[in-house]
């Protein structure tokens, strides 16, 4: 039934692409991405993409400028090999932090991002839990920004009780995400005020709602050097918490990432496989990975029938 679906992967996240694939019952894609001893990214397509409706899945997680590069080669390869439409299945949007000039001379990566995306011959735009929502006015083409909440919230439901959660937001700027997560739990809501020194250096500054006597989850869209969620977790803990996990979609841990975590106050860390934990992450015994397979599958063969998928973004 899916006999015009062809499914590409880059190195970035083959686990992920296969178990979309075997969800849907189609094989992977036979594609051969190697690297000339410069370091250039070398592509080839090595079965017949002509008048196909081609899925590359490929999150450009670290190596940041490697997987992008992936991505983008990967589109031009099937372009022109006349596939028929070509959908790039983002799981992680890198870049995606630097939506904005927050300086005088400053970029906005993630609109330039974009722009490459769409030159390169991508028809649509896969993606799930965009760092901002504006990233989908982006770009030109047609973008589905799916979110991992069920898959967390169906963990959070069967292993803590309900009566007696807060659901906390790292920073103002994630005030709505949490408001709605808590909303669905039952749970009341908190609020980080914090404010950050520079790249990758957060304060926590003060604790905005009542936390005393309660299990505090923390939400954020991701998680990179893990300094502002181990800050958050100290402080809460200092106002009284019984217990301190975090959960996020996007596990960066990058740097000192992991010595924080699990040198920190959290009891949990609950992320999703849209990133690839690294080797020192993967044996972090506070780290608990969900997996959005289902949920990605789920949306590639509503794309691939014209079928909504508005119900999917919950």
């Amino acid at each position: 039934m899916l006999e015009r679906m062809r499914i590409f992967s880059g190195n970035a996240n083959l686990t992920l692409a296969r178990k979309i694939a075997e969800n849907l019952g189609v094989s992977l894609g036979k594609v051969n991405v190697t690297t000339f001893s410069d370091g250039e990214t070398r592509v080839e397509i090595d079965e017949n993409v002509r008048g196909m409706d081609v899925f590359i899945i490929q999150p450009t997680c670290p190596p940041v400028n490697v997987t992008l590069m992936e991505l983008l080669i990967m589109t031009d390869a099937v372009r022109r090999s006349s596939a028929d439409r070509i959908t790039a299945v983002i799981p992680y949007y890198g870049y995606a932090r630097q939506d904005r000039k927050v300086a005088p001379r400053a970029p906005i990566t993630a609109k330039l991002v974009a722009d490459i995306i769409t030159k390169a011959g991508v028809n649509r735009v896969l993606a799930m839990d965009l760092h901002a929502g504006q990233i989908q006015g982006f770009f030109n083409i047609p973008v589905d920004n799916l979110f991992a909440t069920p898959v967390l919230l169906d963990y959070i439901k069967k292993n803590y009780r309900n009566d007696n959660i807060v659901i906390v937001s790292p920073d103002t700027g994630g005030v709505e995400r949490a408001r709605a997560f808590g909303k669905r739990l039952g749970a009341s809501l908190a609020i980080i005020d914090k404010r950050r020194e520079g790249p990758n250096d957060a304060q926590v500054m003060n604790i905005i709602g009542q936390v005393e006597g309660k299990k505090v989850i923390i939400l954020d869209d991701m998680i990179d050097t893990a300094g502002t969620v181990v800050q958050a977790a100290k402080a809460l803990m200092e106002k009284g918490a019984v217990e301190v996990s975090a959960c996020c979609t996007h596990p960066v841990l990058s740097g000192p990432a992991i010595e924080r975590i699990e040198q920190s106050h959290l009891k949990e860390l609950i992320v999703t496989n849209t990133i690839p934990l690294h080797d020192k992450a993967g044996t972090c015994s506070r780290i608990k990975v969900l997996s959005v397979s289902g949920l990605l599958s789920e949306a590639v063969r509503r794309i691939y029938y014209n079928d909504s998928v508005s119900s999917l973004f919950i």
